[in-house]
């Protein structure tokens, strides 16, 4: 079910943004993450383009690759709502100061 703080393709952009960040953190090349995940090269790019959707057994097998609990590959990465907010207006949103 989708409440209202949810949005349609919020998984997709989760996943997305979670398996950039984790395959960046431990210095992995998309061809090299897709060799560990068992994917052909190219899947891992249309993953995090947010191009195709990915199968609960993929998930799993990035999870293992990755070495993580299934769900921090769906859960709200650090930074998300800057990006988010990027890439609606362009620009990142101003920072309040105290």
């Amino acid at each position: 079910m989708v409440t209202k703080q949810q949005k349609v393709g919020e998984a997709r952009a989760r996943i997305a943004d979670n398996v950039r960040r984790l395959r960046n953190e431990r210095g992995l090349s998309q061809e090299e993450m897709a060799e560990l995940a068992d994917f052909h090269r190219t899947y891992v790019s249309q993953l995090e383009r947010r191009i195709t959707n990915i199968s609960v057994d993929g998930l799993e097998r990035l999870a293992i690759a990755l070495d993580v609990d299934i769900v921090e590959l769906l859960g709200i990465s650090p930074g998300t709502e800057d990006a988010e907010a990027t890439k609606s207006t362009g620009r990142k949103p101003k920072r309040v100061t105290k």
